[in-house]
């Protein structure tokens, strides 16, 4: 299950807001089983948008997630955007309006669907609303030949209920059973320049897919010894195989740290 995601906001490029959309999206889609091959994030333009899209469709990948530009204000455009990507004009869906009728009924406000309000109604033909349980727009799917496109809210409640509710469903039942385990072990004595040449050593003699081996320099210790975090992540679609993988990596770890003569700590 490839993922590409495209995060639309130009408050993600000015520094003003943290991207955390992307963040917790990915750790959502690796935990399942799902791999996240690219991130893409762009201003809040009709034409930066659609073409991010674009390009993203080009690859193929079975899920295109975007967030963020669903809203009634002048700036959120992604559906446009997404619309102009594929070819396709935009109208009012009855469905996602009676959507909004029921967003606002659960939170006792009574708003006129006046056009602002409607252009949240307003989405790609061909695509399908999804019920925002949380906030007001709703999301947006797409089926394609090749991929299937999920437009999310950049409010980060709304856009978890969306990926929760219709996306880790979709994930899930292509990736079929999926376990992670991960182990991180404190390390002293040893640089990373050290242990690169052993890392790529047990790296290549696991499939790729399946080992995910990082390590995080933490500076320097008591008299000046290096430390640094090494991370083991085994992945798998069997628990056993996968438990024993872990464990078979952090001993050979250990050994070839051994033998620069540094220690696990931790």
């Amino acid at each position: 299950m490839i993922v590409e995601l495209v995060c639309v906001g130009s408050e993600l490029l000015s520094g003003i807001t943290l991207n955390s959309n992307a963040h917790w999206l990915a750790g959502q889609i690796a935990q399942s089983g799902g791999i996240l091959r690219r991130v893409t994030v762009v201003k809040d333009d009709l034409g930066e948008i659609s073409s991010a899209v674009r390009e993203s469709l080009a690859r193929s990948p079975d899920l295109l997630i975007t967030t963020g530009g669903l809203g009634a204000t002048y700036d959120d455009m992604t559906l446009e955007a997404v619309a102009a990507a594929l070819g396709r004009k935009t109208s009012v869906d009855q469905k996602a309006v009676e959507m909004l009728k029921r967003s606002y009924a659960r939170r006792g406000l009574d708003y006129e669907l006046n056009e602002v309000r409607l252009k949240m109604a307003t989405i790609p033909e061909g695509s399908a609303p999804l019920e925002n349980m949380v906030g007001s727009a709703p999301a947006v799917k797409i089926e394609l030949e090749k991929s299937g496109i999920f437009c999310l809210q950049g409010v980060p409640g709304e856009m978890q209920q969306i990926f929760n509710d219709y996306i880790l469903p979709a994930i899930k039942k292509k990736v079929g059973h999926f376990f992670s385990k991960e182990v991180n072990c404190m390390v002293r004595g040893v640089t990373e320049s050290m242990i690169a040449p052993a890392l790529q050593r047990i790296v290549d003699s696991n499939p790729g897919d399946a080992l995910y081996l990082k390590t995080h320099p933490q500076g320097y210790g008591e008299n000046n010894v290096p430390q640094i975090r090494a991370q083991v992540v085994t992945r798998g679609t069997d628990e056993d195989v996968v438990a024993k993988r872990l464990d078979a990596v952090v001993a050979t770890l250990q050994q070839e740290i051994s033998k620069l003569g540094g220690k696990i700590v931790s």
